[in-house]
């Protein structure tokens, strides 16, 4: 069976109009709560008990989230956690919840960029990073810094789907693919003076 978790995320943000990242914000607030409970979590009992649990729970009533008048969102937020659970769906909630950020940020015009790092980044270059990409799209850029030292060096960026690989690891896999290529077609290397 197929999932379908930008149907899903669409969903989400359809229902919740201009407060989807309001409701994409109590998600995240109780997800990792919902994520600690031990067992098997779906099927009609487990959601209906998890509903329960939700709706008692002090911490879904987060301050900073419900000062901004997000009572719709976060009856929606907890309904879309049950709903998932109850259709044995809720395995998919980050990429959802991911996939929920990236629709309301293009309601609002906001460009989502990952950047991947090997290792923590300068925030000058963070900053200008940010700053070009801005003037090159047009659009408010959000970005995101995750360190994956599988990179050995440089950066990796994804926006709005498409990579840019400027990595010392893709920039090896590169020279690889080169060289396997060549080999291939038959161009043995030539000495270098």
């Amino acid at each position: 069976m197929m999932f379908f978790g930008t149907h899903w995320a669409q969903v989400f943000c359809r229902a919740l109009g201009g407060e989807a990242d309001t409701g994409l914000a109590y998600l995240k607030t109780m997800v990792p709560a919902v994520k600690t409970i031990p067992g098997a979590l779906f099927g009609y009992a487990a959601s209906r008990r998890l509903e329960t649990m939700l709706r008692e729970c002090s911490s879904v009533k987060n301050e900073n989230v419900t000062s901004s008048g997000g009572e719709a969102a976060l009856e929606y937020a907890i309904r879309f956690i049950v709903l998932l659970v109850a259709k044995n769906r809720f395995k998919y909630i980050d990429s959802i919840m991911q996939k929920i950020e990236e629709l309301a940020n293009a309601q609002k015009g906001i460009l989502a960029v990952t950047v991947e790092s090997a290792s923590v980044m300068d925030s000058v270059f963070a900053e200008e990073l940010q700053r070009r990409i801005t003037e090159s799209t047009g659009s408010q850029v959000k970005m995101h810094v995750r360190i994956v030292p599988e990179l050995m060096g440089g950066y990796r960026l994804c926006i709005g789907g498409y990579y840019i690989d400027a990595s010392l690891k893709g920039q090896m896999e590169q020279m690889q693919s080169d060289l396997e290529s060549a080999l291939l077609v038959g161009h043995a290397p030539t000495a270098c003076k």
